[in-house]
């Protein structure tokens, strides 16, 4: 025994370990450097919320298996075995679930000696028409599915989108870390100039402060940089489903020239969010309809075999040992049954049909919101889209002209032709123009993706980036 109990326990050791290997394989981050495409497919397939509306689909799925089972005839059998007296009374008693009943002739006296009793039965009962009921339960539990269907695609929409834009964000947010550190690196090796210069007395010593001020000021924004780097890439982990881990990503092609064309427009109607939209309208339109068919009588074919045993008789004499646990007389029935509503629920029946058919007018009010928020949403996104690609026209002019700014600033600095202040400016506007410059893409891209979103289909978007990408995974 002693044996057993320890192999049970190695074996539970044994199932917990693997459990638990087996979850942090599945939460484990991605070996190599994402695309963006991997990422939507990476947060799809971990993000929790993603993992919780696919298993409601299944539920409302099941839900509608459930609701078929109403056309099916009912079964029911027991057998039931007793000891208690006999003592019988004339009289009525109301329906109440308290005082079990008693059947038999009244006996000439009163005793207080148990005997056994027993009884067996099958009761079988189907409705062959219900005027359409069951029907409509079937009917509303499909257009429940359809609706968790249609909110699991706009749960997927969302956590795609999101996915995008933290995606995005890290590589904004990693350009910009790429530009403060050529900043830095042009204030270093400008105030190293500075200070050969002043040391030589052929510069104030006030230029050798403003120099390191400069590469001060140019340390802290890469800190600051940096920092909303690491920021952006924990809200990657996040939205991929493995918080706290590090994530790499693959710019390419994103930081390339962004693509001429803009994506199709196609009926708002299709978007994942007046879908969900209507499928409410929808359920509740079905649900108002079992209300519709619930006053209608029900008709019920039901047949029952049974049997009884009892140890007292009618004599007043009552049976020693088991006698009455067996079955001593058995009985068939066969009949039609019709139940017919209750004919003082029309009120309250009234009541819920008003109640049903103002719910099904306040969402079909907000499908006609929704509609209307997502036709805004998609201009405002195309009009983000053109200003974002005069914007990316523009910025290689500037930063090219920034670059010329700061190589002929730097060359009259050592001729004596001009300032330190100069200079500095000059550095600013050009690690201003690096980041306007890589953002300015990026803003192309993200405004692009946020147009598909407004259109409730990244796809389009997706195949862009892999057309752009040269058919590169």
């Amino acid at each position: 025994m002693t044996r057993r109990i320890h192999a049970g326990l190695f074996g539970l050791v044994l199932v917990l370990v693997s459990g638990r290997s087996l979850m942090a394989q599945a939460a484990a981050p991605p070996a190599h450097a994402l695309t963006l495409e991997e990422a939507i497919d990476y947060a799809l397939g971990n993000y929790p919320a993603v993992r919780a509306v696919l298993e409601q689909v299944s539920a409302a799925r099941a839900g509608v298996g459930l609701a078929r089972t109403s056309y099916l005839p009912r079964a029911d059998s027991l057998w039931q075995s007793n000891r208690a007296t006999v003592n019988n009374i004339f009289g009525t008693v109301l329906p109440q679930p308290f005082i079990p009943s008693v059947s038999g002739p009244v006996l000439p006296s009163t005793s207080y000696r148990g005997v056994w009793g027993s009884t067996a039965g099958l009761l079988f009962s189907w409705e062959p028409a219900d005027f359409g009921l069951r029907r409509a339960t079937v009917d509303a539990a499909r257009a429940g599915q359809n609706r968790v269907t249609a909110e699991a695609a706009v749960t997927r929409l969302e956590v795609a989108v999101a996915a995008t834009d933290a995606f995005l964000t890290l590589l904004a947010a990693e350009q910009t870390v790429h530009a403060a550190k050529a900043n830095l690196t042009r204030r270093e090796a400008l105030a190293k100039s500075v200070h050969v210069l002043a040391n030589n007395e052929l510069r104030p010593g006030a230029d050798a402060s403003r120099a390191d001020a400069e590469v001060a000021l140019a340390r802290t924004n890469l800190a600051r940089a940096e920092q909303q780097a690491r920021i952006s890439e924990a809200a990657l982990a996040e939205i991929l489903g493995i918080a706290g881990s590090k994530v790499r990503i693959e710019p390419s092609p994103l930081l390339g020239p962004p693509p001429e064309t803009t994506l199709p427009a196609g009926p708002i109607s299709s978007h994942p969010a007046a879908t969900a939209q209507e499928e409410r309208v929808n359920e509740l339109r079905a649900r108002a309809h079992i209300l519709d068919r619930t006053d209608y009588p029900r008709l019920f074919f039901q047949s029952a075999a049974y049997g009884r045993g009892s140890g007292a008789n009618t004599n007043g004499t009552l049976a020693n040992g088991l006698n009455g646990l067996g079955l001593e007389r058995g009985n068939w029935a066969a009949g039609m049954t019709i139940i017919f509503p209750n004919l003082f629920d029309f009120a309250a029946l009234r009541a819920q049909k008003r109640i049903a058919a103002a719910n099904e007018r306040a969402e079909s009010a907000r499908y006609d919101q929704t509609v209307q928020i997502l036709t805004g949403q998609r201009e405002q996104a195309r009009a983000a889209v053109e200003g974002a690609r005069r914007v990316a026209e523009n910025t290689p002019i500037e930063l090219q002209a920034a670059r010329q700014s700061e190589i002929q600033a730097h060359a009259r600095y050592e001729a004596g032709l001009a300032t330190i202040v100069e200079v500095a400016d000059a550095q600013g506007l050009l690690v201003q123009a690096e980041i306007d410059d890589a953002l300015a893409r990026l803003a192309v891209w993200h405004n692009l993706a946020t147009l598909a979103a407004a259109e409730g289909n990244l796809e389009p978007f997706l195949a862009m980036l892999h057309a752009s990408s040269g058919g590169r995974p």
